[in-house]
């Protein structure tokens, strides 16, 4: 994948290089999606002229050499519509010690998505280019795809019922130790 700040000027070359119909999908790191200065600008500019297309957010560990979580930028000459579709499929993936794997499954799941072209709750979000506009051309997934999962509530008077039943019983067990040690005076 590109590297550093000349990230989008490389992305900008591939995408010159497409004819009227052309798509491309490259891989990035994760900071390309947000990174202001000269990057910024091309990313503002490849969004305004209709050409970024998905943006695909991939687990971390997936590749060798690298923890750092990756993204898949499919760029298309041909777009039928001025939408931004994100997908985060950042938890998708069979975890390994050293390296995770994507399985057939959550290929499938993305490429699904992706041909669908439209919102799924907590893992894809079809973004307008106000909504983009709005939040300064950044690109980062979770300013787009809502993955907060609520807690479950907890019932406070449960868990006092288990502390006091879990503090009766450490009194009865201090008792019958000091019992124990009496015994051995």
């Amino acid at each position: 994948p590109p590297k550093s700040t000349g990230d989008f000027a490389f992305i900008s070359h591939m995408i010159e290089t497409l004819n009227e119909y052309g798509k491309v999908g490259v891989v990035v790191p994760h900071g390309v999606l947000f990174r202001g200065g000269k990057e910024g600008k091309i990313r503002k500019k490849l969004i305004e002229d209709n050409l970024l297309e998905a943006v695909i957010g991939l687990p971390a560990q997936l590749f060798y050499g690298t923890g750092i979580p990756a993204t898949i930028l499919i760029f298309n000459k041909a777009k039928q519509t001025k939408d931004v579709l994100f997908i985060d499929a950042s938890n998708e993936c069979e975890s390994g010690s050293k390296q995770n794997k994507l399985r057939e499954k959550d290929i499938e799941r993305v490429v699904s998505t992706y041909n669908n072209f439209k919102f799924v709750d907590k893992y894809a979000f079809k973004a307008t280019i106000d909504e983009i506009q709005e939040n300064d051309f950044n690109l980062n997934i979770p300013r787009y795809v809502d993955t907060f999962e609520e807690e479950e509530l907890v019932d406070i008077g449960e868990v006092q019922k288990e502390i006091d039943e879990v503090s009766e019983k450490m009194r009865k067990i201090e008792k019958n130790m000091e019992s124990y040690l009496s015994r051995l005076k």
